[in-house]
This record gives structure tokens, sequence and C-alpha cells, in this order.
């Protein structure tokens, strides 16, 4: 397995690898802006060898390396959240600090901490002749605002390749997952008459049509379906708009927001019926449930619409690609641990729930720390990922 070769291979560019990711964590991609970012990933790839360094259409940068039968794919979306309140933090966020061997950045856990293990695992695997008849894609993509939508368009638009193979490098506490719950997201707008807030007894609000919805919704989540590995399904309200003439008026409008987290055996139609069933009988005509659409152009102009469902999707501890990721742990010399799976959402909802395509996750970081003002990582562990990604493509059968 060449395991020993790979660990002197990392540890002689430990300092590269750490460098590379401070330099990516200090250039913002947040909008999924990634186009500084991702020029920054490609000379690092260049600079490595690969054979092949690009932009897609939508604005995603990848490399590859060989042009064997087999294709893998390295995911790992390189945009991240804002910073909210910058007074929240006590460090620049895209500076960073390292504190006790682990690095605080914007970015450092969700997800850039698996780029430079990504990238510089594929190009020692390709030394030590561990990519022998295949093609290892690095796909650093956008994914915040819509999950799955990049990598859809890695099989359908460009480059159009169909992976045998997935690694999804969302934070996993350097443990393998296989899988994670679905989501749907929805809105429910209420229609009503304004009128002066002096004589709201002219006008309908909007506003009151949604209060037996919103109570429903707070009080639903014990009656939704669970999975043993996946868990409870979840519902919340998200964000709430209104329409009104002033705040001296009554509203003719009001809009919510609805995350609703999906376990095996729910369908999105029937968690779209939970939700208009909460809709009394006599604002039927007037309150409407429908299911989100995304079709936001990248930074590049590049407009891909998909709907707002992201199917559940798990695969079995015997799989060939997790049995795999398992032995790959152990190669490396990490202690045993079951594999396990996200609370949140990532591309796999496309790879594995959509495409059908087996993808397990791997990577450093602690999910409980993205999106807030502790993202961070362990900079041992964001090095070490990289004899994990270096290793794992010998050991799928």
């Amino acid at each position: 397995m060449k395991t020993k070769e790979i660990q002197l291979k990392v540890a002689q560019h430990r300092e590269d690898i750490i460098k590379f990711m401070r330099e990516i964590c200090a250039i913002p991609s947040m909008d999924s802006k990634i186009g500084p970012v991702g020029e920054r990933i490609a000379t690092e790839m260049r600079k490595l060898g690969y054979d092949e360094v690009r932009f897609d259409k939508m604005g995603n940068i990848m490399g590859r390396i060989g042009s064997g039968k087999r294709v893998i794919v390295y995911d790992s979306h390189i945009d991240t959240v804002g910073i909210g309140d910058p007074a929240e933090w006590e460090w620049d966020p895209f500076e960073g600090k390292v504190e006790d061997g682990i690095l605080y950045a914007r970015g450092a856990c969700d997800e850039k901490g698996s780029t430079p293990g990504m990238v510089y695992g594929l190009a020692f695997a390709r030394d030590l002749g561990l990519l022998d008849g295949w093609s290892a894609y690095y796909f650093g993509n956008m994914e915040e605002w819509c999950d799955g939508i990049a990598p859809n368009t890695f099989v359908e638009i460009d480059p159009a390749v169909r992976p045998d193979f997935v690694v999804i490098g969302e934070p996993t506490k350097m443990n393998v997952y296989r899988g994670h719950k679905g989501r749907l997201e929805m809105k429910v707008t209420a229609k009503g008459k304004s009128a002066h807030a002096a004589s709201n007894h002219l006008g309908d609000n909007a506003i009151y049509k949604l209060l037996p919805v919103i109570a429903g919704i707070r009080d639903l989540e014990p009656k939704l379906g669970d999975h043993p590995f996946l868990g409870h399904g979840k519902i919340t309200v998200s964000d709430m708009h209104v329409q009104t003439p002033s705040i001296n008026a009554v509203p003719d409008e009001a809009v919510i927001f609805i995350d609703r987290r999906m376990t095996f055996g729910e369908t999105k139609e029937a968690v779209k019926q939970q939700v208009e069933d909460l809709i009394p009988a006599e604002f039927k005509d007037s309150v409407k449930v429908e299911e989100l659409f995304y079709d936001d152009p990248s930074y590049t102009g590049f407009v891909y619409p998909v709907d707002k469902y992201f199917p559940a999707w798990a695969y079995d501890e015997t799989h060939p690609l997790v049995l795999a990721g398992q032995k790959a742990r152990v190669a490396i010399g990490l202690a045993d641990a079951p594999s396990s799976k996200w609370n949140f959402s990532t591309n796999g909802i496309y790879w594995a729930g959509k495409a059908g395509i087996p993808a397990i996750g791997f990577g450093p970081g602690d999910e409980e720390t993205a999106h807030t003002v502790r993202d961070c990582v362990s900079l041992d562990d964001m090095v070490k990922a990289t004899e994990f990604y270096a290793i794992l493509p010998g050991l799928i059968s």
C-alpha cells in the first residue's frame, strides 16, 4: 500500500500544505464568489504537475491527474458563508490565528480544510503509482447556497464526466461518513388586504393567516418520520418576509420559508402535503405552499435551474467504498471508529441522492464549528487527511 512512502512525502511537505491552507483561508470567497481562491488553488495544482487545470462554465475549479477508465472525484466546496457581525470575531476571520495547533479562520472547517490534503494527496498518489488506471479529479466548487448544483453541472454539463466514486471533504472529524438526511425548501405565502392601521377592520392581515401554520410547524416535528441511521425528520420556519405599505398599515402579504429535513421513507409530495394540511379551511384560497427553485446566476453568469429538493442518502457499512474508506483510516494509523453521518447537508444529495454515484465523506474538522466565529480545524488533522486521500484509490475494489 506504500503507506510509509506516503507518510514520508506528507511529512516532507507539511509546511507547504499548511502554507497553502493559510493562503486559501486568507482569500474571501463568500456568496459563491470563488474566482480568486480558485486561481490560488489552480496555481498549486499546476505546481504539482496536474495534467489539466481549468475553471468550468459555472466557475468551479478543477484539476485532473491521469486518463484511466476508472474515475474518482474529490469534492471540496471552497465558498463560505459570510462573517456576520465583525465585532463578534476576536481575530481577523481571513488572516485567522493558530492557537494550540488549531487554525481559526472563516472556512477552515467548512470546507477549505479538505482542499490542501486533496490537492497534495492526489499528486502524491500519482508519484507513487497509486493512480494507475484512474482519472482523478480535484473539484473545488460552490455549494453554500444550493447543495448539489455544482456536481450536477460536473456530470451533466461541464466536463460531463460521470465518476465511479466520490469523496466529499466536508468535516467528519477524520471519520468516514456514509450519508445524511435530505431536505425540501418551501415557502408559504399568505395574501391579505391592506388598510390603514387606524382602520384595520377594513383590512385583512396576511400575518394572522400564517399564525396557525407557524404554530403547526412548531408542533409537527414529533410526528415526522424516523430512521435508525439517519435519525428523525426536522422542520423549522427559517425566515419571514412581510409586504406592507408602512408600519402604520395592515400587511397585504406575508411569506414564511421552511427548512424541512427529510429521512428515508418521506417523499417530497407527502412533506409538502403536511404543510398544506396546516392551513385552516377558511384560508385555503389565500394561503399557498410552494417548493423553492434555484436559478440565480453564478459569478460567471452561468445559470443552471434546479428545484430545491435534496434527497436523503446512505450507504451500508459493507459497501465497497465505505469499506475502502475504513481500510484507509486504519492504514494511516487512525484509531478504529465506526462510520457515521452528517447532521447537515452536503453535495452528496446530488452525487449519491440524485445521480446514484457511490460517495463517502472524509475530512478534518467538526461540523459544529461551521458557520460560527469559532470556525476552525486542527492543522495536524488537516495535514494527516492528505495521507487518507493519497492512499484511498488503491484500496477501492
